[in-house]
């Protein structure tokens, strides 16, 4: 058996090979081995067995030597330092993955490109459009308000939103008012009790959004530029409709507006504010309980923590002077405790 083949000296090529994952995989680890082993031997015979045409080993041999990391010396093969021909590899991969990177940032371009000229062409025989799965309303969403031109309502219910959905929400939202968007969003009472969400309308008031806070209960709603409108599924909340009737989006447009008129600025930190703000807390859980609903489905429409909303009928029990809620139902019905309470001014308003 003749010598074998070393393509490469010293670690040189007049070439660069390409190298991927399979190579990658071999040398970590049966060429890895056969590299340690000649470095630990100091070299070893150019007629080892190991090298030869039909051995096992000989894929491994290849790639040590196409990579530069052995080569011949004497009829002797012997290591070369991995620090000398690590570059011959590696940069020729961090190139590729600029240029792909480069390719990548491209096609996302054209396809925003495309898509927004699919958004602002409103469909003349489709009233009503689906986004199914999270992921691609999240991304509808970015791109909608990305393209918005002039004014951005939105509604937010259900309390805090979570720590991280704000942090994405921000960084959107400043770069929209930073165009010179209009900004105005609704969220529940309860929200201003989280403290993301409170640096977050720190964030965005900074740069001119407003933000309010209501009692009620309502639906998510984002409305852009008046043209386009963004609301849940009734049944599916992995299901976004999305609607292009421009007389359903005046529709939820003016139902936003007249929530807008009832509430309360999130940033007014005035003793008059805070009363207000209170005062709804206490109505609104008078009327669910007056009303008949569940712990749990009251807790959702005030946008708060069952153990929260206990926490609010115990101090309804506290302040009527009861103990049970059968109690608390019977004071809170009773016209007399209501005319005395009015008068007071220490009770709740009539629920509406």
């Amino acid at each position: 058996m003749g010598r074998p083949d070393l393509r490469h000296n010293a670690g040189v090529t007049s070439e660069p090979t390409e190298f991927g994952e399979q190579e990658r995989r071999l040398l970590q680890e049966r060429a890895g081995r056969l590299y340690r082993e000649v470095v630990e031997a100091g070299s070893l015979p150019s007629a080892d067995k190991r090298f030869r045409a039909n051995a096992s080993d000989r894929p491994a041999y290849d790639l040590l030597v196409d990579l530069g990391l052995l080569t011949l010396e004497d009829d002797h093969v012997v290591a070369v330092d991995p620090s000398l021909v690590q570059s011959r590899v590696v940069a020729p991969l961090g190139q590729r993955a600029s240029e792909l990177m480069e390719e990548s940032t491209q096609w996302a371009n054209t396809f925003a490109e495309l898509g927004q000229v699919f958004r602002r062409t409103r469909p003349t025989d489709v009233a009503v459009t689906e986004v199914r799965g999270l992921p691609n309303i999240n991304r509808y969403i970015s791109s909608i308000v990305a393209d918005a031109e002039h004014e951005l309502l939105t509604a937010q219910p259900a309390g805090a939103r979570p720590a991280e959905t704000l942090k994405v929400a921000m960084a959107r939202d400043v770069r929209a008012l930073e165009r010179g968007l209009s900004m105005r969003t609704l969220y529940q009472h309860s929200a201003r009790r989280s403290i993301a969400t409170r640096d977050y309308v720190t964030e965005v008031t900074r740069h001119g959004a407003q933000v309010r806070t209501l009692d009620e209960f309502f639906e998510r709603l984002i409305v852009v530029d008046r043209r386009v409108a963004i609301i849940p599924a009734a049944d599916d909340e992995d299901v976004a409709v999305v609607v292009h009737d421009a007389n359903l989006i005046a529709y939820l447009a003016d139902v936003f507006e007249r929530y807008w008129e009832r509430a309360h600025s999130f940033i007014d930190r005035e003793d008059e504010t805070q009363r207000a703000v209170a005062d709804d807390v206490h109505n609104m859980t008078v009327r669910m309980l007056l009303e008949g609903h569940s712990d749990d489905a009251s807790a959702k429409r005030m946008g708060v923590s069952t153990r929260t909303y206990a926490g609010y009928v115990a101090a309804l029990k506290h302040e009527y002077g009861v103990q049970t809620r059968f109690q608390l139902g019977h004071a809170m019905a009773s016209p007399g405790t209501r005319e005395r309470r009015g008068r007071s001014g220490e009770g709740a308003r009539s629920p509406e």
